[in-house]
């Protein structure tokens, strides 16, 4: 096939044969298989002024697919890149992207972001080869629920937006993240944080601002959406946490407590909070007894203006 022979479109509903044909094996060295066949109806009937599911279409088969999300007035995210074996090397992940930032640039964006587990290598070459850059790196780490949890001594609890918002503005959480945290409505997405965003969280969920005895606030976090997961036949409820930031181990210890009682309280199964991959953030954690995933992922960054 030629590249010329190919046209870009949005995606249809009765594309999902073609698309789940080749992207149910797209890591099939690894336990997890791909989501794209299991959300694909439910991802396209997103699509409207702030998403777009584009397709590569050859004229016998589909050939690539990904999608756009408009996040913010100016921020976009790309994700689902995915390229058909049989069609890999034309160049067809370019004319992709390329058609994903003519649409979010068109739409007022300035930037444009996306997420690349760190073991895959083919997606982390992909996202630098069309013009993103590396921004910042984050990871899970998963409190287990307890309704018993209490702070230490001396740590008290408030939901405070704008202490937490303090706290994260001068927190090295803040540096280390490019001032990003999960994004409150697209799910595996990271927006900027604003003030704002807290006090919308502090409505709609919850918000915490840790704070130390004549010290003020140590540490901040939120909590951004709990749902229904099917895992191994059995139905569990996650609770996610957009951002946890804290200064100290003794902080951290306090904010993963609250953490646990909060996820409790909602009748959480399972808990994910998106900490900074650094080395202070990640041992921190594990020294307050919270459980860590096993890598790291990537969070690049493309500018459209």
């Amino acid at each position: 096939m030629s590249v010329t022979d190919i046209t870009i479109r949005q995606a249809r509903p009765d594309d999902y044969e073609d698309v789940a044909a080749f992207t149910r094996e797209t890591w099939a060295d690894r336990d997890s298989g791909d989501y794209i066949p299991e959300i694909y109806h439910e991802w396209i009937a997103g699509d409207g002024d702030s998403q777009r599911t584009f397709l590569v279409d050859s004229g016998d088969d589909v050939a690539g697919i990904c999608q756009g999300v408009l996040l913010s007035e100016h921020e976009a995210w790309a994700q689902g890149m995915r390229v058909n074996p049989e069609y890999r090397g034309e160049g067809l992940s370019t004319q992709l992207n390329d058609a994903l930032f003519r649409w979010a640039r068109e739409r007022g964006a300035t930037v444009v972001r996306n997420m690349v587990f760190s073991w895959n290598a083919a997606g982390l070459g992909g996202s630098r080869a069309v013009g993103f850059a590396p921004l910042c790196e984050f990871r899970w780490a998963h409190p287990d629920p307890d309704p018993d949890a209490t702070l230490p001594k001396a740590y008290t609890l408030a939901d405070d937006p704008d202490a937490a918002w303090s706290f994260w503005r001068r927190s090295d959480a803040y540096t280390a993240l490019s001032g990003l945290a999960l994004d409150a409505d697209e799910s595996w997405a990271m927006s900027e944080l604003t003030r704002e965003g807290l006090h919308r969280a502090a409505e709609e969920t919850r918000v915490f601002a840790v704070r130390r005895e004549d010290d003020g606030t140590r540490a901040m976090a939120h909590r951004v959406r709990d749902y229904e997961r099917e895992t191994d036949g059995r139905t569990e409820r996650w609770a996610e946490y957009g951002v946890g930031a804290w200064s100290d181990l003794g902080a951290a210890r306090a904010l993963f407590r609250a953490i646990s009682a909060d996820a409790a309280a909602i009748g959480a199964d399972r808990v994910r909070v998106l900490v900074p991959e650094t080395p202070r953030h990640v041992s921190d954690v594990a020294a307050a007894h919270v459980a860590l995933g096993e890598n790291p992922d990537f969070v690049l960054e493309a500018p459209l203006v």
